[in-house]
C-alpha cells in the first residue's frame, strides 16, 4: 500500500513556531511530527509514503537523506504552486506513479486510527473513496459528514454553524481512495477535496465513511500542538514516553512537560504542562505553564510565560516580564 501525506501548508496557525520550520517537522516529544505519522502508516502495511511538499521542502529531504522514515520508503513531490488539498493529492499521486488504491493523510493529524480496518471497510463497501471520521464537541471548525446506516456519505458540509450541524462526526483527515478519484480532479490550478471532489462523489453515491472510535488530534494550532505533546507523556496514548531528553539540564521543578535536547531549567524555575524545544532556557525563578518555548529561546529570571503562550525561535523574554496568552514575536 502507498500513501500520500499532505505536508505542503505554511503552518500559519502555528506561527511563530513555523516561521522557519514546517509544522510537520516540529517535534512531538522530541521526534518530528512527520515521523510519527509515517510510523503509524507503516504499522498498517504502508511501504511507500509520498510527501506532497510545498513550504520549505529541503527540511524534509535533509532530515531523511536516505529516503526512508520510520522504515517506510519516502518519495518527495514538490508542488510548483499551492494547489489546495485535491490538487495536491492529484499532483503527488500522478507524479509518483500511483495507479492502485492508496491512502491520503493530513500530515498534522496524530491518531491511533486502525487504518487496516478502514481499508477493509472500504473494500467491503465497494467504495470509490472512504473517509475516517471522528467525533468532536464542536464540529463548526471542520467538515461534517452525515452518513446512512451503511456508511454511505449523504452530504459533506464544510464548517457549518454549530447549531446547524447534522452530526458531530467530522472528517478526520485519513482517506482510502481508488485511482479513479484522480480523474475527478482538474489537472491544473488549486482544487479543494472537501468542497469540490468529495461532494461530487456524494452525488454519485460512491463516498463512504467510518467512525474510527479512537484518539485523534489536529496538531495545527498552539493549543492542540501542546496537547499532542502532553498526551504522549501523560499516558493517554497506547505507549507512554518520557518527555525529558537525556541531554537536558534540570535544576528546577518540571512536571507533566516535554523538555527537548540541550534545554536548561535553572534552580527555582517552574515548568508545568509545557513544551521546551531544543536549546530553550528557563532562568532562575521563572515560570512556564501550559505554553511552548521555541528553539534556543530564553525565559529570563522571574519571568512568567503562561496561558498557552508561544515563544518563537531565539526570542528572549526579559527578566520579570509576564507573557500571558501571547505569541512572541507577535503575528502580523
Amino acid at each position: 500500500m502507498q500513501a500520500v501525506v499532505l505536508v505542503g501548508g505554511f503552518g500559519t496557525r502555528l506561527r511563530p513556531l513555523t516561521l522557519n520550520t514546517p509544522k510537520q517537522m516540529l517535534p512531538v516529544v522530541n521526534r518530528p511530527m512527520i515521523e510519527r505519522v509515517v510510523e503509524h502508516l507503516g504499522a498498517h502495511g504502508v511501504t511507500r509514503a509520498v510527501l506532497a511538499l510545498g513550504y520549505r521542502p529541503d527540511q524534509f529531504t535533509d532530515a531523511y537523506p536516505d529516503g526512508t522514515c520510520a522504515g517506510v520508503e519516502l518519495h518527495y513531490v514538490v508542488e510548483p504552486q499551492p494547489m489546495d488539498t485535491a490538487g495536491a493529492i492529484r499532483f503527488a499521486a500522478t507524479s509518483a506513479g500511483i495507479a492502485e488504491r492508496f491512502l491520503v493523510v493530513n500530515g498534522d493529524v496524530l491518531t491511533d486510527l486502525d487504518v487496516s480496518a478502514l481499508v477493509a471497510f472500504h473494500d467491503a463497501a465497494g467504495a470509490e473513496g472512504t473517509i475516517a471520521l471522528t467525533k468532536v464537541e464542536d464540529p463548526s471548525a471542520y467538515g461534517v459528514v452525515p452518513t446512512d446506516p451503511d456508511g454511505r456519505v449523504q452530504a459533506f458540509i464544510e464548517k457549518p454553524p454549530r447549531h446547524e450541524a447534522p452530526t458531530d462526526l467530522i472528517n478526520a483527515g485519513t482517506y482510502v481512495l481508488e485511482p479513479e478519484v484522480l480523474e475527478r480532479i482538474a489537472p491544473e490550478g488549486p482544487v479543494n477535496v472537501e468542497r469540490v471532489t468529495f461532494p461530487s462523489m456524494v452525488a454519485d453515491g460512491s463516498l463512504y465513511a467510518l467512525d474510527g472510535h479512537t484518539y485523534w488530534i489536529d496538531a495545527g494550532t498552539p493549543a492542540t500542538y501542546l496537547q499532542a505533546n502532553l498526551d504522549v507523556v501523560s499516558g493517554c496514548r497506547p505507549v507512554s514516553e518520557g518527555g525529558i531528553d537525556p541531554s537536558a539540564t534540570i535544576a528546577g521543578h518540571v512536571s507533566g512537560s516535554v523538555v527537548g535536547p540541550a534545554c536548561q531549567v535553572a534552580a527555582d524555575a517552574v515548568v508545568e504542562a509545557s513544551v521546551l524545544l531544543a536549546g530553550a532556557q528557563v532562568a532562575a525563578g521563572a515560570v512556564v505553564r501550559r505554553s511552548v518555548v521555541g528553539p534556543r529561546a530564553e525565559v529570563g529570571p522571574r519571568a512568567e510565560v503562561v496561558g498557552c503562550s508561544v515563544i518563537g525561535d531565539d526570542v528572549v523574554v526579559e527578566a520579570g516580564a509576564v507573557v500571558d496568552g501571547r505569541r512572541i514575536p507577535e503575528l502580523a
